[in-house]
């Protein structure tokens, strides 16, 4: 995913200064007067070719689209934020997990809705702000318990604000939306589960797995019985952050070959559906990924400065946004 240089970097400002600049860029989109302003480099890469061959189901609101990836699970894209994030609908007979809700923008809740009368169950893959914007709007919320907590309401404003600075917005924001007032609502946790536990959603059964080191939160859900493993952003088909203060390299290793060593265990296992970009991938992906961050925690990928404190490491396909040393 594309994250290019932008004037009102929180890295760059003063928070105070961050969200005027923020909100002083959003009232000149809505008055015209960036109406000339270039499409940003990501946006012109879409859309991805992968999505060509997954059925689109229609949905009512324009910031969301929607893919059946599989029998009963759909794919619920956020394709005009520069993140570009995935969250997941995955049905059984008797209820239903949405994991992840996404950036709230827009409202989730509805379309989901659209998709089915069961009732839902919240479970985040992790508390990054990209993925449980629409939490507030669910009353039955599912988390791992571990010591690792959602961000003050301070730094969710500033990280909500910097994902609508320029140049991460592809064409139009929802009607209604407020650039002002965006941030990540509370929510409550009704419900705490651990590494090991088995969701049972009537004929269908999820089992919790700990990925931690992107985030000591991090999950995989993997649906044994029909060959799908639910990521978040452990995997996901571009440059994979693991920058920031909360991130652990030792564990996401660990958490990435305990998911390659799956793959080789579960003959049965179809597909690798990550939180952001491409909803689908094939299991042969997670191996890779191991042989990948092998090489660059051996000094054997190639990297490059990013903003300052970060660089990217490449290796063969895979890219890692990391802290700089």
């Amino acid at each position: 995913m594309w994250r290019g240089p932008n004037p009102c970097d929180g890295h760059l400002l003063k928070r105070g200064l961050f969200q005027l600049c923020a909100l002083v860029w959003m009232a000149s989109v809505f008055y015209g007067s960036v109406a000339t302003a270039q499409i940003p480099d990501w946006c012109k890469e879409l859309p991805h070719p992968e999505y060509k061959t997954l059925e689109q189901v229609p949905v009512s609101d324009p910031w969301f689209e929607v893919y059946k990836v599989a029998k009963d699970t759909f794919a619920i894209y956020e394709p005009h934020q520069s993140e570009e994030v995935i969250s997941y609908l995955i049905l059984g007979k008797q209820k239903a997990i949405l994991f992840d809700t996404g950036m709230g923008i827009s409202d989730i809740k509805k379309v989901v809705e659209q998709l089915t009368k069961l009732p839902i169950i919240v479970l985040n893959s992790h508390t990054h702000n990209d993925h449980v914007g629409g939490n507030w709007e669910f009353k039955t919320i599912y988390a791992i318990d571990t010591e690792f907590k959602p961000e003050s309401a301070k730094d969710y404003l500033a990280d909500a604000q910097e994902e609508i600075a320029p140049g991460e917005i592809c064409g139009e924001l929802p009607k209604g939306f407020d650039p002002a007032t965006y941030t990540v609502r509370p929510w409550k946790v009704t419900r705490y589960v651990h590494d090991g536990e088995t969701i049972d959603l009537g004929g269908r059964a999820l089992e919790v797995l700990a990925t931690p080191g992107h985030t000591p939160d991090g999950i995989t859900l993997y649906d044994r019985g029909n060959g799908l493993l639910f990521t978040g952003d452990t995997y996901y088909p571009a440059t994979i952050w693991l920058y920031r203060p909360e991130t652990n390299l030792n564990l996401y290793g660990e958490s990435i070959d305990t998911l390659a060593v799956l793959t080789q265990m579960e003959p049965s296992l179809k597909l690798v559906l990550g939180a952001h970009n491409v909803p689908v991938a094939p299991p042969s992906v997670l191996p890779e990924l191991v042989n990948a961050f092998d090489d660059f925690r051996s000094g054997n990928a190639t990297c490059k400065p990013d903003k300052p404190g970060r660089q990217v490491c490449t290796s063969g396909k895979f890219r890692f946004l990391v802290r700089a040393n």
